[in-house]
């Protein structure tokens, strides 16, 4: 399968569900939904959120970024693709102690390969908590 612009994916329409928004997608392959989490502990290390494998494409629907490290924590999210690009979903971005990011508003489209990587920084002892929901659909070949 090609990689197709995000303006031209199988999405078919949006539908309004109480005050939040539900996506329809036209898709004939088996899919999963998941939740995938992970903490970072260790100051400057990158650690993987999730990575989407081989014959999948993943929807992100659902992001959400928690500072519980006692004090203020600075913290990268980012989209490393498969074909060597990348780009930053959160760059930089200082959170204090309780403090949060939640992006659940849209979707990023996921291509075999492609990981969301979350790094801590300006704390020696830094736990930020991440989760993000995917919707998985397996691609036949």
């Amino acid at each position: 399968m090609t990689r197709q612009k995000i303006s031209s994916l199988l999405v078919i329409g949006l539908v309004r569900i109480g005050k939040s928004m539900g996506y329809f997608y036209n898709s004939s392959q088996t899919g999963r939904a998941r939740t995938v989490n992970i903490s970072s502990t260790v100051e400057d290390q990158t650690d993987v959120l999730y990575t989407c494998p081989a014959n999948v494409r993943a929807y992100m629907s659902t992001l959400f970024i928690k500072n519980v490290s006692g004090g203020t924590c600075t913290v990268d999210i980012e989209w490393d693709r498969a074909d060597g690009t990348s780009a930053f979903i959160l760059g930089s971005k200082n959170l204090g102690n309780g403090e949060f990011v939640q992006f659940s508003d849209g979707f990023i489209v996921l291509e075999p390969g492609d990981e969301i990587e979350v790094t801590p920084s300006s704390q020696s002892t830094p736990r930020i908590d991440t989760f993000a929901t995917v919707e998985e659909f397996f691609q036949t070949q």
